[in-house]
């Protein structure tokens, strides 16, 4: 296993994922797009029992932004950081972006495309699956 380390913007929360990663996906679901202010985040799916997270300050807050799911941001910086889901018990998903050191894999999929801005156009070859083909897999 290799690790891998990332914290948010102000560098209250770090955390340390050992590797490798189950997938990395561009999620453009509407919820993800409100709670990153972007077209999309890009997250990296890992085993829940092999991140750390490290917050000596107690800066880690829990939004239950659904029935099923629950994202952890930082309370003092607001950077978005985690998502959890019954969908995927044993899971914890990291932004890509909070990533200081590198990661084993590069994107792979753009899911909930049927959910995505028009004003962002990607020109890569990433397949784009709907929020029916993803919970269907």
């Amino acid at each position: 296993m290799t690790p891998a380390h990332g914290n948010c913007l102000c560098g209250a929360i770090e955390f340390t994922a050992d590797l490798p990663s189950r997938w990395v996906a561009h999620c453009h679901c509407t919820m993800c797009q409100k709670a990153g202010g972007s077209a999309f985040i890009t997250w990296v799916g890992l085993e829940e029992n092999r991140c750390e997270i490290h917050d000596p300050l107690q800066q880690l807050r829990w939004f239950k932004s659904s029935n099923e799911a629950q994202r952890g941001f930082c309370k003092t910086c607001g950077s978005a950081l985690f998502f959890k889901s019954s969908r995927w018990p044993d899971e914890i998903h990291v932004t890509l972006s909070n990533f200081q050191t590198p990661i084993d894999k590069a994107p792979q999929i753009h899911a909930f495309w049927d959910t995505h801005v028009d004003w962002v156009l990607l020109n890569d070859q990433l397949p784009r699956k709907s929020a029916q083909e993803i919970f269907n897999e």
